[in-house]
């Protein structure tokens, strides 16, 4: 267990037809992180260089936790939190520029353009103008679900999904254009590829939608359900389950590639994965974070935490990003080709959030509601 000091004096130690391919996501302009993952494949990857010195630039304190990742777009980041309010704060100040009172929220915001999208605890979504705070319009679904992934963008359409919520794209107006039901819901982001909705949840199978219809392309089973946001890169899908597995989804043959599971007491997958061209790195509630070989999914290193690690890791400039949800609130940054400790923080709660990354700094959000913004001061 590592001993508690002031952040600040904390430094580094060092359209989709049968078997069409699924183009590779592009990582977001190294100063933006629009979306939940930072791309809409989801695959947790910024191409902004750090300093390996991660200084306490700001710090921004909601009036509850911050559980989603902040969105970042033009240098301001837009943050969701537990005491119902969305707000938006000056990337290089930490100064409000405003905030929305709206209901309790979990979920990562999501930008595009002049709005944000961001759902709530009952389902519901709300388009809000990103210039003054002011709420445009608000999406109230016949069956409502706790969102806790955020939305994700096909095109200008916007798409949601919550337990015990069919998965729903809604155009910019906020009128529904689909929905597509899985039993149960799904707790994960969908994630977008091209024109192909990929999304899988409480029914233990793997779905792949036509973006423009929500009609299903196809599905297959899957060993049990999973709660995070599907990865996709290079025809291959990649899912953690609550059943304890790691799956690589071959998305031309339309079966399990690999799939992994801990030989020493397997917990659950609820950390998204973020995927690099050799690896795909995430956490478990075994209290280990994993990078897996992408062809093979052999562990290619372990790091064990202090606590279940739930948050999504994110990678930048050679570097894994993830916290941990203990009671000392680590915080690490670990070399990605060794799983080697780079530098561990203590904040003021478990980095509940999963960070984001834009310009030259890093977000994060605890459970009791303060927003670090690291970087160099």
């Amino acid at each position: 267990m590592s001993r508690t000091l002031p952040l600040a004096l904390l430094v580094a130690v060092v359209p989709f037809v049968q078997s069409a391919p699924v183009p590779k996501a592009a990582p977001p302009a190294a100063t933006d992180w629009p979306v939940f993952r930072g791309t809409t494949a989801g695959t947790g990857i910024s191409t902004a260089k750090l300093p390996d010195q991660l200084d306490e630039k700001w710090v921004f304190k909601c009036g509850d936790s911050v559980e989603g990742a902040p969105a970042v777009v033009d240098g301001v980041a837009y943050i969701a939190s537990t005491d119902k309010h969305l707000y938006a704060v000056d990337l290089k100040t930490g100064k409000e520029k405003w905030k929305a009172k709206l209901k309790i929220m979990k979920a990562s915001p999501c930008v595009k353009g002049d709005r944000v999208y961001v759902g709530d605890v009952e389902g519901n979504v709300y388009c809000v103008d990103a210039k003054t705070g002011g709420q445009k319009w608000q999406y109230t679904p016949e069956s409502g679900g706790e969102i806790v992934s955020g939305c994700n963008l096909h095109g200008d359409n916007i798409l949601v999904a919550a337990q015990g919520m069919p998965v729903t794209c809604l155009n910019p107006k906020g009128e529904k254009v689909w929905e597509f039901a899985i039993d149960g819901g799904s707790n994960g982001c969908p994630t977008v590829s091209g024109d192909v909705v990929f999304a899988s949840g409480c029914d233990s199978r793997f779905h792949a939608l036509d973006a423009k219809t929500g009609k299903e392309l196809w599905a297959i089973d899957i060993p049990g359900q999973a709660a995070a946001t599907v990865a996709v890169s290079d025809d291959v899908a990649y899912v953690g389950t609550v059943t304890n597995q790691v799956l690589a989804i071959d998305l031309k043959a339309k079966k399990v590639l690999w799939e992994f599971e801990s030989k020493v007491k397997p917990q659950a997958f609820y950390s998204s994965a973020a995927l690099t061209d050799e690896l795909v790195i995430l956490g478990s509630r075994d209290q280990k974070v994993y990078a897996l070989d992408r062809k093979t999914g052999q562990p290619h290193w372990t790091f064990v935490t202090e606590g279940m690690v739930d948050p999504s890791p994110v990678v930048a400039d050679g570097k894994v990003y993830v916290g941990c949800l203990s009671q000392t609130a680590e915080f690490y940054a670990l070399d990605v080709k060794t799983g080697k400790k780079l530098l561990e923080l203590n904040m003021d709660g478990a980095a509940c959030g999963s960070p984001a990354v834009a310009g030259d700094c890093l977000l994060v959000g605890t459970e009791k509601g303060r927003v670090y913004c690291l970087g160099k001061k």
